[in-house]
């Protein structure tokens, strides 16, 4: 984890915007540059419709291109100086979406410390004792007469719809979208040529990351792509994540039906296993041109990571250098891990709902929105999701420490996102909408904040975000004792009035209204007459709770109170 005080340069040139930030670059079916051949880059002519709007939905009239002539070479030290895009940097909310194949079982088995629904078609191999009886009750056959191929016809997503969940995202206040491409299980959601396993080929047999694309583009959000496949090759293996050949339950499936080896294998890392990593990336920025390369954190297999290093390296610096030559904007990617993938400084800090307890260099928290990232029919059934107070305390946490909260959904196998997910989702989007300017293109300021009371800046303004509202209806800002009564212009509640304020010995004292205006947190706004980079702060304490852990304890107690028994109707 890292920690420490991180403060970006040209914090001191933002300007305050309750609104989302607008999208500066050109949307990727607009006018894209010609390469030295002459030919247009993904958009030809004579391209059918279907291509072109594969790539990236309606026109932005106020867009603009920016484009940089420098290049990357294939090493650590080079990545390290891709620049945070501003899309990025002032957007600070994203959506990721777990879907796909994991989504028909929806199931985690009871009691279950751990792990996530999206793990089940590995650990139901591992596990088929505890995975059989659920197989037989809802599938009606187990491992290996039904294996997870045969999940892939009822995967239908019947009622998949993108525009909505386009609008739906976009009404939660999310800037951009992070769906799933490839997880784990190797199943890829676009419309491949290199695989036939393919959501495009069976299943839905519709190329949900190109309708995507072009849904999120039309709602001018920004589009980037989830890969997982570096997990892929130890993910059906004897020992996960380490290797030691296929399962035996696989084996029998692979013997029953040979095609069966180009969806659970390969087995093991390899240059041709590499090869056709980047390759399928390749594939997808040729078709859709993701503004942000998310992949997972690498298995950490012993003596595999150099190979996984050696290929990434150049996968990553052709993909900034392309976009760059021929796109026209700025893209970037993270670095995933309980270790991370990469060394510190390339790209930016990322593991399962990260938690910092202080500013950091860039990073972003992968949230999931209950427990597990893939729908998991229990979770939904009982109501088993985050708090929506708690989400929006997460998400200012996040800012507040020079994070971007990226919030996963996980759809049901129909296409269909949970009443209850949809419900979280729009009161974080009725929360940004008062509060937004708090949040959307801000900056960290020299600390987090104070007790329950977290900071965001912008040029002259400092956003105070209490997380509770007081009893006494008075806050008292203590890290604000070394100013004067002359460094402040104004002080207002935002959805309110001018407030109250004086300061004394002990910081400033700000008279609130008697009654809380919004709900979930409460934004002050102290405008000041110089920069806020110019003005003092006495640290104080801040109290802290990782959220997630607070709200995986509370459903693993649930979890230990049902024992065995799921009443879920599979």
């Amino acid at each position: 984890m890292i920690v420490g005080v991180f403060i970006l340069k040209g914090q001191n040139n933002i300007e305050s915007k309750a609104t989302q930030p607008a999208v500066n670059e050109i949307n990727s079916s607009n006018k894209i540059k010609k390469d030295e051949s002459g030919k247009t880059v993904n958009q030809e002519k004579k391209a059918n419709k279907k291509a072109n709007k594969n790539k990236g939905g309606k026109k932005n009239k106020k867009s603009k291109i920016t484009s940089t002539n420098k290049q990357y070479d294939a090493s650590w030290e080079s990545l390290k100086t891709v620049p945070v895009p501003a899309w990025f940097e002032d957007g600070k909310f994203g959506i990721m979406i777990h879907w796909g194949i994991y989504s028909v079982p929806g199931w985690i088995p009871p009691g279950s410390k751990g792990g996530y629904s999206e793990h089940l078609p590995s650990n139901m191999y591992r596990s088929p004792k505890e995975y059989n009886p659920f197989l037989k009750k809802k599938f009606g056959d187990t491992i290996p007469n039904f294996g997870y191929k045969d999940m892939i016809s009822l995967f239908k997503a019947e009622k998949f719809n993108a525009d909505e969940w386009a609008k739906l995202f976009k009404e939660a206040g999310a800037t951009y979208v992070i769906p799933v491409g490839e997880h784990h299980d190797g199943f890829v959601m676009w419309d491949s040529k290199l695989t036939d396993w393919s959501a495009a080929k069976m299943g839905p047999k519709r190329d949900v990351i190109g309708e995507l694309a072009v849904a999120t583009r039309n709602n001018n959000m920004k589009f980037g792509v989830s890969y997982h496949r570096e997990r892929h090759y130890a993910f059906f293996d004897v020992t996960k994540n380490i290797g030691g050949g296929p399962l035996p339950a696989i084996q029998e499936e692979i013997k029953r039906m040979p095609k069966a080896a180009s969806l659970y294998g390969p087995f093991e890392m390899s240059d041709e296993y590499m090869k056709d990593y980047v390759a399928r990336w390749e594939e997808l920025c040729d078709k859709y041109q993701p503004d942000f390369c998310w992949i997972d954190g690498f298995p950490g297999t012993p003596g595999d990571e150099e190979i996984f290093d050696k290929y990434c390296k150049k996968m990553l610096s052709d993909y900034v250098n392309r976009t760059n030559k021929e796109w026209g904007k700025q893209v970037y990617f993270n670095n995933k891990g309980s270790s991370q993938n990469w060394p510190d400084g390339v790209g930016c800090r990322e593991k399962d709902n990260l938690s910092l307890p202080t500013i950091g260099p860039k990073w972003e928290n992968p949230a999931t929105i209950g427990r597990s990232y893939g729908y998991w029919a229990m979770e939904d059934k009982n109501d088993l999701y985050k708090p929506s107070n708690e989400l929006v305390h997460l998400l200012i946490e996040t800012v507040s420490k020079n994070g971007n909260l990226l919030l996963n959904v996980g759809p049901k196998p129909d296409g269909t996102i949970p009443e209850n997910q949809q419900k979280r989702l729009r009161d974080i989007g009725r929360w940004l909408k008062l509060n937004g300017e708090a949040i959307y293109n801000t900056r960290p300021w020299k600390e987090c904040g104070e007790g329950r009371v977290r900071f965001t800046t912008t040029k002259n303004k400092l956003y105070v975000i209490m997380l509770d509202w007081p009893k006494d209806n008075s806050l008292m800002l203590k890290s604000l004792q070394p100013w004067e009564a002359s460094n402040i212009s104004k002080v207002r509640i935002i959805g309110g009035t001018d407030l109250k304020w004086a300061i004394n010995t002990e910081g400033l004292n700000v008279t609130l209204p008697k009654n809380p205006v919004g709900e979930y947190a409460y934004v002050i706004e102290i405008t000041c007459n110089s920069d806020l980079a110019d003005l003092p702060i006495e640290k104080q304490k801040v109290v802290f709770e990782d959220l997630h852990q607070k709200h995986k304890a509370r459903i693993d107690k649930l979890m230990n109170q049902a024992g065995d028994h799921d009443s879920t109707d599979y």
